[in-house]
């Protein structure tokens, strides 16, 4: 009986790993746009814990946090996210901006911090339309608990996910503090902070692999509720001719190395652009076939040059007629001879 229990609660331990691993290692979930080299769930997580707004945005342009991996104007290294701060009582909007050239400028994502009359606090970051298509809203799972579970999942302490309530996150503390200061980036387009130094992006594969648990404390809600300030700010919301240009005519699978981890995603899209230039180059052999044809036509100049020969041998014609006449000649000058010595003859007879 005992052998029982105890086949029964391993098979149940490995079921539950089992579980576990499926759930640490699903496939991604590409969008096929340039929003999946910045991840909004680990944005949402670095915002929150942030002291300062200069500290957010000092965290998500680092190498070493891996979160940035955008390359908008596609020159194969990371752009830099500038974060602008707008304010309307207790209401913040975090803009997260790319210049990609000095008046062209994206904006990627936008923040919402709201405190309502009951002062429930609410954060929710929403990706730009271009970006990462409609309607991309992520948040919290669970606001109203505190947790600060040490999440590993398998990775290294760089990677732990630290989550925390709404209303005691630091960068909430802060901005609802006395010692609240606006944040005003000096930086633009060539001019960025001494610690940013561009990187290459690199896969989508190991991209995702690197920030997909935070999943696990995010999501998307199947319903969309826009905060009040969000109408205002799509009245200013800056877009770039580049970025659209370069997402239709999808410019940035070639600076990703596509949007595949264990399978295609899109694998009927990709092979329509790319076999084409195999398909336009074989034509190139019409050009020995044309050549070929010029033997079938230098021929004919010897078969012309054969006919000269033919009409050459009429010319003999003329010396036969010379004989003949050379030979009547010499016959009447004979018969006119002997016809002068006959009548010599004759008279001497006579």
């Amino acid at each position: 009986m005992k052998n029982k229990i105890l086949i029964i609660a391993i098979v149940v331990t490995c079921m539950l790993s089992l579980t576990g691993f499926s759930q640490n290692n699903q496939e991604p979930e590409s969008l096929g746009l340039p929003g999946d080299n910045l991840n909004l769930y680990a944005v949402l997580n670095v915002f929150q814990n942030s002291k300062t707004i200069e500290d957010f945005e000092k965290s998500i342009n680092g190498e070493e946090a891996g979160i940035n991996n955008l390359d908008l104007n596609n020159d194969g290294r990371i752009d830099f996210i500038k974060v602008v701060t707008e304010r309307e009582q207790n209401n913040f909007t975090f803009v997260l901006q790319v210049a990609l050239s000095k008046k062209d400028i994206q904006d990627v994502a936008v923040i919402f911090v709201a405190k309502d009359k009951k002062k429930n606090i609410s954060i929710q970051i929403i990706g730009d339309e271009y970006l990462y298509g409609k309607d991309y809203i992520v948040e919290q799972i669970n606001s109203t608990v505190t947790s600060n579970p040490g999440y590993s999942g398998g990775h290294t302490a760089s990677t732990t996910v630290k989550i925390v309530e709404v209303a005691a996150s630091p960068v909430v503390n802060y901005l609802y503090s006395p010692v609240y200061r606006p944040y005003y980036p000096r930086y633009y387009y060539g001019y960025y902070p001494s610690y940013f130094h561009p990187w290459a992006p690199i896969y989508f594969s190991a991209y995702y692999h690197n920030h997909y648990h935070y999943q696990n404390y995010y999501y998307r809600p199947p319903y969309y509720h826009y905060p009040p300030r969000y109408s205002h700010y799509s009245s200013g919301r800056n877009s770039s001719v580049v970025v659209i240009n370069n997402t239709r005519n999808g410019y940035y699978r070639s600076t990703y190395k596509g949007n595949n981890y264990r399978k295609p995603i899109n694998p009927t899209t990709r092979p329509t652009t790319r076999p084409t230039n195999p398909t336009t180059r074989p034509a190139r052999p019409a050009n020995p076939i044309t050549r070929s044809t010029s033997p079938t036509t230098r021929p004919t100049n010897p078969a012309k040059r054969t006919t000269k020969p033919t009409t050459r041998p009429t010319r003999p014609t003329t010396p036969t007629a010379r004989p003949s006449t050379t030979k009547s000649r010499s016959k009447n000058t004979g018969s006119s001879r002997n016809n002068a010595t006959s009548e010599q003859s004759v008279q001497r007879n006579r």
